[in-house]
């Protein structure tokens, strides 16, 4: 595995830490790394990234300079776009909402904006917002995947798409309303690491298309790449692009698009906070820091796990296991349980990485604490 980009730059971000923390710091450099080694290793004809991930403004340019469009799933997300990115076409932006509100959903399609349909109960009570327009239909493939529940997105236990049963009817009341389904789309989960997991996905949307929607040209079939930590294995980018070449051989009637969020921004996000306290109870060592779950939920949320380095001290033996908690009052505001740690002490400046994706876009002021604010380098 390469080495992280933080590492060279340590002193930049010491600097960064005694001006300020908690403070997330996004490399815009491994963003465009990460870009463009998607469109290396897969196939697609169109690539969008999931804002959702990370709307840093900085972030969303990076991205789109390398020709990623924009994945939008709030009207709030499409006006940030649509302001960092004055120039952009609507029709460029997908939207992907899920139990928006109606008036939402209409000012899309009015804007122009590509908009998915999650709901085909809708079709009946929102007549006259759907009535006449071309559209995606998001399809629940049935089985989620992903590295927790969470995280995944299809099933009768996800609130997401439209079930397979009900595509058939939804296909003739959008005639009826002159709806033309011109996409599908489906999205199984996060963190997938199984590199056939897109081409799978193509073949169910192409067969749901054969069955029931002609003007189907288009097959969204999500993001969900997995970005390793603790030392995992890379994910295998290469095989899940040609895998996805085999469908596109197969079936070269239909564009095929990619959607990814965490895998663009994930390792080019870092963390950075200052230790607060030591404390031992016991044989254990809390390691208390100035940021907490406020600022990132996501091993509260998910179990996720963060690789956490004492960036004050790099080369520092291990004392020995150590939670890493923060100031939040919540027994889960913790960012690694019986961690291996070396020596800390008060004012030391810990890193917290693959702190780029998730991060600051779900913070809170939760305790009426400040969440991290944001710089990109």
């Amino acid at each position: 595995m390469p080495s992280p980009w933080w590492r060279a730059r340590r002193d930049a971000l010491l600097a960064l830490a005694d001006a300020q923390t908690p403070r997330y710091v996004y490399d815009l450099a491994t963003v465009r790394d990460r870009a463009r080694a998607l469109r290396a290793a897969v196939p697609a004809d169109r690539y969008l990234y999931a804002v959702k991930a990370n709307g840093h403004a900085d972030v969303v340019r990076a991205l789109a300079a390398e020709g990623l469009r924009p994945e939008c799933v709030s009207g709030f997300e499409i006006a940030h776009v649509r302001q960092v990115l004055p120039a952009l076409d609507p029709a460029e932006v997908l939207y992907t909402p899920n139990f928006a509100p109606r008036a939402e959903v209409a000012q899309a399609l009015a804007d122009g904006v590509r908009v998915t349909l999650d709901n085909a109960a809708t079709l009946d009570v929102w007549a006259e917002v759907w009535r006449g327009h071309d559209v995606f239909v998001r399809v629940d493939p049935g089985v989620g995947k992903g590295h927790h529940a969470h995280v995944r997105t299809a099933g009768t236990a996800s609130k997401f798409g439209v079930a397979g049963a009900d595509l058939g009817p939804l296909a003739v009341r959008a005639g009826a309303l002159g709806v033309r389904v011109v996409g599908l789309h489906a999205h199984v989960g996060s963190g997938v690491d199984e590199p056939e997991a897109w081409a799978q996905t193509a073949r169910t949307l192409a067969a749901h298309a054969d069955a029931h929607f002609p003007d189907a040209a288009v097959l969204d079939v999500g993001g969900g790449l997995p970005v390793p930590t603790g030392g995992a294995p890379a994910f295998d980018l290469a095989a899940a692009g040609r895998a996805l070449a085999a469908f596109r051989a197969e079936r070269p009637e239909f564009e095929v698009w990619v959607e990814p969020g965490r895998y663009l921004v994930a390792e080019a996000g870092v963390l950075l906070t200052r230790v607060t306290q030591v404390k031992r109870k016991g044989d254990v060592r809390y390691v208390g820091l100035d940021a907490g779950m406020n600022s990132l939920v996501r091993p509260a949320l998910y179990g996720a796990h963060h690789d956490v380095v004492n960036l004050s001290r790099p080369d520092a033996p291990v004392e020995g296991p150590a939670e890493i908690v923060g100031p939040i009052c919540e027994t889960g505001d913790a960012f690694a349980h019986a961690r291996p740690f070396p020596h800390a002490q008060e004012g030391d400046v810990v890193l917290i990485d693959t702190a780029g994706a998730y991060g600051a876009v779900m913070a809170s002021s939760y305790n009426r604490r400040p969440p991290a604010e944001e710089v990109a380098v």
